[in-house]
């Protein structure tokens, strides 16, 4: 939920929640009040007789003396008809008052036995001067919380009669009533406040603190902690924010250790496949010096030995170069148009003779149009063909035949498509999607007489992405490996 309409809905809580309740616990405790009055004879369903009694009082025996009064007038025995005087009682019997007549000293009619029972001995007397002044009389009852008013009369026959309306008129109830409807309202706002806090607490203050939590974990280390999926709004939105910063830390941090391997492994590689060379160049050197190279050819060819072997590591440490080219992206490159017949002639010429003298065989082909362009960079694209064959040679590993390479340009309307093929001893197809990736060898073993470092397929992948190309391999088992990379032509613009 948002926090404008949290918001909202807390305004109006505080407001209605209070009034609802306030509104309720007074009629509530208005019944009760009332229910407590039935207890001497009283029905009443007049709340103001629990507000203000007195006046309630005053406006009920009003409103009947001067019914008794019209009655008196129409008819001077009217007040002798017990129906009368009974629907006169009906009228005021829910308003916490009832009727008496009294005639002479006897109760002549009461529309409440029980406590017509309690007062009628300290009514006050029959006055005729009351009846001359027309002059009506109130007693108020401290001990029994009751007024009276008295209208004095003549019966028919001349007997003194005297019209009483008993008025329940108590001041406490209305304190009470008071005191209930306080302790009401100080109830109703702990329990409003203790809802709103709790709402609130649940809403805002236990989100905040399970992100507080979590930042706690990001900061020790711990890129494991997940935080529950949330509802939309701020907090919803916090907690999605979180977890992209998480998975992109622990993305990055995950980059950083398998950097950190690679780089260890780089170095171990190298360390390795430089240890190799360096000790073929001193043991033939040492055999120079003591005399066990003692003819001219085994001088030469202890001398060439060692010029492979310095070659071998010049090809490692521009391969090293180059990968820390590739880690910042800053592998230089000098783009030209290139003829695909002209380069690739001159570079199977070059690549020819070295594969010669290992007795290895080359075919070539090219399928292509002699005007066909390309533009490319030729000593990157040289270190891409070389990489290759240098890669097939490595594990050509033929004992039974003799080694091939296969090279063929394919002319593919707007491209090139260049395969280099060889008849070694190929690769296993779980470790095929695999070989373009940084330091994977598809033999793990140091005791490898190949050695490599395991980057030069993902220099060569990086140099063909970078000419707007694409490469892949397909392979056999047993029967060999086969490259292609894909070249863009350079079309003229018309």
């Amino acid at each position: 939920m948002k926090f404008k309409t949290r918001l909202v809905i807390t305004f109006l809580t505080i407001i209605l929640l209070p009034l609802v309740l306030a509104c309720t616990a007074f009629i509530g405790i208005g019944a009760f009040l009332i229910r407590e009055q039935e207890e001497f004879g009283f029905h009443n369903n007049d709340y103001n007789m629990l507000i203000d009694p007195t006046q309630a009082s005053q406006s009920i025996s009003n409103e009947i003396f001067l019914e008794a009064e019209k009655i008196l007038q129409e008819d001077d025995s009217g007040l002798e008809d017990e129906t009368v005087l009974s629907a006169l009682n009906e009228r005021i019997m829910n308003k916490s008052s009832y009727i008496i007549i009294r005639k002479d000293d006897q109760l002549y009619y009461t529309g409440n036995e029980i406590a017509a029972a309690q007062i009628f001995d300290l009514l006050p007397e029959f006055q005729e001067e009351h009846i001359r002044k027309r002059q009506e009389h109130s007693v108020y009852y401290d001990d029994m919380k009751k007024l009276v008013r008295q209208m004095d009369f003549h019966f028919s026959d001349g007997g003194e009669g005297s019209f009483f309306v008993v008025t329940r008129a108590n001041p406490i109830v209305s304190r009470k009533l008071f005191v209930d409807m306080a302790i009401a309202i100080m109830v109703i706002l702990i329990f409003t406040s203790m809802f709103l806090t709790q709402w609130i607490s649940k809403g805002v203050f236990a989100p905040v603190n399970q992100l507080n939590i979590a930042m706690q974990n990001i900061a020790e280390g711990n890129l494991e902690y997940m935080l529950p999926d949330k509802d939309d709004g701020e907090i919803g939105e916090l907690y999605r924010n979180y977890e992209d910063m998480r998975l992109r830390l622990k993305e990055s941090t995950d980059e950083k250790i398998l950097a950190e391997k690679q780089n260890k492994e780089l170095v171990s590689n190298i360390s390795h496949d430089l240890k190799t060379p360096i000790t073929a160049i001193k043991g033939y050197v040492e055999g120079i010096m003591d005399g066990v190279a003692d003819t001219p050819e085994k001088i030469d060819k202890y001398i060439r030995t060692i010029y492979n072997k310095a070659n071998d590591m010049d090809r490692l440490i521009n391969e090293l170069t180059v990968y820390s080219g590739i880690d910042s992206n800053r592998i230089p490159y000098h783009f030209h148009k290139i003829n695909v017949s002209e380069y690739f002639g001159d570079c199977i010429e070059e690549v020819g003779l070295d594969l010669e003298s290992k007795n290895i065989g080359l075919d070539y082909s090219n399928l292509a149009a002699p005007d066909t362009l390309i533009i490319a960079d030729p000593e990157q694209l040289k270190r891409v063909i070389n990489n290759i064959i240098g890669n097939s040679v490595k594990y050509l590993d033929k004992e039974k035949e003799k080694g091939q390479i296969d090279i063929r340009i394919l002319d593919e309307i707007d491209s090139i498509r260049v395969e280099i093929e060889d008849n070694g001893k190929g690769i296993a197809a779980k470790d095929l999607p695999k070989i373009f990736e940084r330091f994977y060898r598809t033999d793990t073993s140091r005791n490898s007489a190949q050695g490599g470092s395991g980057i030069g397929l993902s220099i060569v992948k990086k140099i063909i992405e970078d000419h707007g190309g694409y490469i892949w391999a397909t392979s056999k088992e047993g029967e060999g490996t086969c490259m292609h990379f894909v070249i863009r032509k350079y079309q003229e613009a018309e």
